[in-house]
């Protein structure tokens, strides 16, 4: 069953549809906000959407996805919808993320950046468990365009 209703999707401040879009306005979210741009990388996205009076954030993808995080080791697993609320240097009430430790997954409620930064991210379970890494291991680098000159 979704989160995401009819009267919250009216209530949006901005409300996008398809991957294109939706990927740069997450990561532009996340950066707007101070976390890291890589956190939710989220693929064929069909609809996200953000109140910005209540930081109510939604992405909607066609099917649940499982990505290694490479630089810390770490697995996450994306449900079909993701919920969050978010302002600066935090995500909280996430739903619909889950991360691998000691082969049982967690479910993760909480993100938050340090302020002022001192470059460590911090993983919170709504069970109290929590985990820090470095936060440069969840930044991605924007596609640049390719500019190919004529001779």
């Amino acid at each position: 069953m979704s989160l995401i209703t009819d009267e919250i999707r009216a209530s949006a401040t901005e409300l996008y549809h398809g991957d294109k879009i939706c990927k740069e306005k997450s990561r532009f979210l996340l950066t707007e906000v101070g976390l890291p741009n890589g956190l939710l990388p989220l693929e064929d996205i069909e609809e996200c959407g953000y109140v910005k009076d209540t930081g109510f954030v939604w992405l909607r993808q066609k099917k649940k996805k499982e990505h290694k995080f490479e630089k810390v080791g770490r697995l996450a697993s994306y449900a079909n919808e993701v919920t969050a609320y978010v302002e600066k240097s935090k995500i909280k009430k996430l739903t619909g993320v889950k991360t691998k430790e000691m082969m049982m997954w967690v479910n993760l409620s909480e993100i938050t950046v340090d302020d002022p930064p001192t470059g460590k991210i911090t993983f919170r379970s709504p069970t109290g468990l929590f985990r820090t890494f470095p936060s440069a291991a969840f930044e991605v680098e924007e596609d640049k365009e390719v500019q190919v000159k004529e001779v």
